[in-house]
């Protein structure tokens, strides 16, 4: 650990290890994981105390971890761990703008450079085609802006109806904390259930069958909403963590891949 420990200094921050406890889990960050074979052997989260943000590691039994890469120019690197099932995980960790961030990679790649890209919505891809390396990861160029976890791509062809349009409306992905854009328009999805413990939402078949499953669970304090719907938005986009964005015209809204990630359950930190 001691190796890991001096790279996150480097990175300038601090790294801390502890042990994951089932019943805490259990009952609090994963009560929707009632299999003991369901709780992580890895959780990476960002905490604080009196010295500033620093990266907490948990761990459930044995984990081997090492750093695949590390950029000491952008402040990131690429934290890989396996557990003894041969489970493999990959994290990008590093400093955006006002904080450190933890995201889960989705795919195995070997560096700071690739986890970036692969973090990208597919559409994001197919707009930075022709863009200089040098430009392809910065958080404004001509394919995106970028707030954190949120990617906004020009659209401008759309042209919704006034009465359509949302005011101040907040974007979200599970338990971060919201973004909040000037202008929002949202068209299709899906209609999921909501709660504390399901923040991402069950579609109808799951949400019925979880309340045969668990008759507790139909006092979780639902809310019917819509998933995966079709974003556009324009104007400020605020966030306590981030600097102010103007989208001028238009713009598709996407979250970043990590909820691609199989173990996404692992990282708590979410924006």
């Amino acid at each position: 650990m001691e190796a890991i420990e001096k790279i996150f200094k480097k990175m300038g921050t601090r790294v801390k290890f502890g042990t994951i406890s089932i019943r805490s889990s259990r009952n609090n960050l994963f009560a929707g994981l009632r299999e003991l074979s369901a709780i992580p052997r890895i959780r990476v989260n960002i905490e604080r105390d009196k010295k500033g943000e620093f990266f907490q590691i948990d761990m459930r039994g044995s984990v081997d971890l090492q750093i695949l890469n590390f950029s000491k120019n952008s402040q990131h690197l690429l934290l890989f761990a396996k557990d003894r099932e041969n489970a493999k995980y990959r994290y990008l960790c590093g400093h955006d703008e006002r904080g450190w961030f933890a995201a889960a990679v989705p795919d195995a790649v070997s560096s700071v450079t690739a986890a970036m890209d692969v973090l990208k919505p597919a559409t994001v891809g197919e707009k930075q085609i022709g863009l200089a390396a040098t430009q392809r990861n910065k958080r404004k160029n001509k394919a995106f802006l970028r707030q954190g976890e949120w990617f906004f791509i020009p659209a401008p062809d759309i042209n919704p109806d006034s009465m359509l349009i949302l005011r101040n409306e907040p974007i979200r992905r599970g338990r971060g904390t919201a973004h909040i854009v000037e202008k929002v328009f949202r068209t299709g999805g899906e209609s999921v259930y909501v709660c504390r413990q399901y923040p991402d939402g069950l579609n109808e078949e799951k949400y019925k069958n979880l309340l045969k499953e668990e008759p507790r669970a139909k006092s979780w304090g639902w809310n019917r909403m819509k998933r995966n719907m079709t974003v556009y938005g324009r104007g400020r986009v605020k966030h306590r963590d981030h600097k102010t964005v103007t989208l001028n015209g238009w713009h598709r809204i996407l979250p970043n891949r990590e909820s691609d990630a199989p173990f996404i359950e692992t990282l708590v930190f979410l924006d």
